[in-house]
């Protein structure tokens, strides 16, 4: 399919608005001896328009900071932005705003309602918020998405790798500024999970759109444009163009605490 959306803003771009940011990012669970400081300081800039994926050691604060980027979660202190709009500044309603007009979500299990059709659950969204089905973009959706003819099947009719797809529609169909995925392969099989991860990436470049994904998975992680890994949540390395072996030597530079040994990965 050809698409006329513009290419992605490279990250540091003068003048590009990132589409999602934070500074000086900190979030610290429990008080006196029993607080864990799960992010430290982050500053990070995610590109509108572009693929990324975080990843890092278990316990290094990926799912935390996605959830503060997503507005799941507030802030111990520090900034985080989507767009030019300040999250931290927002009350709870307004935050409720945010997440349900400009924030896709797509999560490990599908949370598909068993008693929809394919097309009701894709659309549930724009009828919780009482605004009217476009069924231009909604047939890109599911053209793009190989969802065509399985508008009309419920949940238990699909397959697992059907129901993910389904469930990333969902998150486009408002058009969100930010796609938020976390461990969106995680219940699929290899051959689904990479048919998953083919999608996402299509997203982004035939739709315009900007996908923030959480993985564990080097070859998961290397359908993105951009890998960032965070260790003792802090920022401790950027991969640009990754492969599974660069994803690889990434992690294993921050396991072994020696200096970084992928080309292309700046601790």
């Amino acid at each position: 399919m050809s698409s006329s959306t513009p290419a992605a803003v490279p990250p540091g771009t003068p003048g590009a608005v990132p589409a999602s940011s934070a500074r000086g990012l900190t979030k610290t669970y429990g008080s006196g001896a029993a607080a864990v400081r799960a992010l430290d300081g982050v500053d990070v800039d995610f590109a509108a328009g572009a693929f990324t994926a975080i990843m890092g050691p278990s316990g290094s604060g990926k799912s935390t900071l996605m959830h503060l980027l997503a507005g799941l979660d507030l802030a111990t202190s520090g900034s985080v932005r989507l767009g030019e709009t300040e999250l931290t500044a927002l009350d709870d309603d307004a935050l409720t705003h945010l997440r349900r007009d400009r924030i896709g979500f797509v999560f490990q299990s599908f949370n598909l309602l068993p008693m929809f059709t394919a097309e009701q659950n894709i659309t549930l969204p724009l009828e919780l918020a009482g605004t009217r089905v476009d069924r231009e973009w909604l047939d890109l959706l599911t053209v793009t998405l190989g969802l065509t003819g399985r508008l009309t099947h419920r949940p238990s009719e699909l397959s697992g790798g059907q129901q993910q797809r389904v469930a990333i529609a969902r998150a486009l169909v408002t058009r969100p500024d930010v796609v938020f995925a976390d461990e969106p392969t995680g219940n699929l099989d290899s051959r689904s999970g990479a048919e998953v991860l083919s999608f996402l990436r299509r997203s982004v470049r035939e739709l315009g759109r900007t996908v923030i994904m959480v993985t564990h998975d080097p070859t998961a992680a290397a359908y993105a444009d951009r890998v960032v890994l965070l260790a003792d949540g802090r920022i401790a390395g950027d991969i640009a163009e990754p492969t599974p072996e660069s994803v690889l030597a990434g992690l294993e530079a921050l396991r072994t605490l020696e200096a970084p040994i992928a080309d292309g990965v700046n601790a």
